[in-house]
């Protein structure tokens, strides 16, 4: 997501939201098979968190500084972003911490994943987070808010990381590959390149240029080459996200003036086609087309509209 009105993640998480994410936590180590690592590994940190490393590709939703220094409009390095964390604003686009935040401490990582704008030396074998406000798996999407790293990007910076860790391997890529190998990784994108890129036609002509149905196809296309890169590069454990409600959102509900829905339903419908074939590229790669590779769907679109159709049930959470 790219500037002030589209964030919509807070840090206050109730009861339910935590208990969700413990489970899938546990979830997620399960359908790894997460074991130690290698004792002839160097170690992350000296306590012993469930993982050793955790690598972060996605957008504003995840975003924890790599924007900073961008010239664009997707940044939140300024109050009121960062008014309940305790490190400030470091330009996360919310006021606390993000939804990987909250996933690294519960996977028992003691610090927060550094920004790739600033991870260096053994700090990278903690893991890094490349996510970038505005971000989408087009190129092109978001460029209507400035300067920012797409998911070609964001692999890219990946590949970067992988040739730094050499060194910490002494030259040892055996070694390095079995260690990457036990790294999470989680790419959550999508979400701009329909409210940045496709809903946005007089900026983008691709509303004009494919159907709904082509557009999600091209997009599944594209990601599949991004996944694919980041396999071949060593990632093994895969948490891939679906695309939210955003014709939900308090931005679209700005600008949506349309039937007695309060939502805009167009684009949730374009979302839809987009996270159906996103499950079965999924499916795809757990069987067998990624050879080792362990991919888990993460359903952001059903859990995001069970809260905001069920709002009132969660009330009592915060009194």
């Amino acid at each position: 997501m790219g500037i002030s009105a589209y964030s919509r993640a807070r840090s206050y998480p109730n009861m339910k939201t935590v208990g969700e994410l413990s489970l899938l936590v546990c979830l997620i180590i399960v359908c790894f098979n997460g074991r130690g690592w290698s004792q002839r590994l160097p170690r992350p940190q000296p306590q012993q968190s469930q993982v050793p490393c955790f690598f972060i590709f996605g957008d504003s939703l995840v975003d924890n500084g790599n924007n900073n220094g961008m010239l664009t409009l997707a940044r939140a390095n300024y109050r009121p972003y960062g008014i309940d964390f305790p490190q400030g604003t470091t330009g996360r686009f919310t006021n606390g911490r993000t939804f990987v935040d909250a996933l690294a401490q519960l996977m028992g990582f003691t610090r927060y994943i550094p920004p790739y704008s600033r991870a260096r030396g053994p700090e990278l074998l903690r893991g890094v987070n490349y996510a970038s406000g505005a971000a989408g798996i087009r190129d092109e999407t978001g460029d209507n808010l400035g300067a920012h790293s797409s998911m070609n990007g964001q692999v890219a910076n990946f590949a970067n990381t992988v040739m730094q860790m050499r060194r910490l391997f002494r030259g040892d890529t055996n070694a390095l590959s079995s260690y990457l190998n036990t790294c999470i990784y989680y790419c959550g994108l999508g979400s701009n390149d329909y409210l940045n890129n496709y809903f946005m036609p007089n900026f983008y002509t691709t509303s004009s240029d494919f159907s709904t149905k082509a557009y999600a196809d091209a997009l599944i296309q594209d990601y599949t080459r991004q996944l694919t890169q980041l396999h071949s590069l060593g990632a093994r454990k895969v948490i891939v996200t679906a695309v939210g409600p955003i014709g939900c959102i308090p931005y679209q509900l700005a600008r949506y003036h349309g039937n007695s829905s309060r939502c805009n339903e167009n684009i949730n419908k374009a979302i839809l086609l987009f996270n159906s074939e996103l499950r079965k590229l999924v499916d795809r790669f757990n069987g067998g087309q990624l050879q080792g590779a362990k991919f888990v769907y993460l359903d952001s679109y059903k859990s995001s509209n069970d809260l905001y159709q069920n709002g009132t049930a969660y009330v009592d959470m915060f009194a």
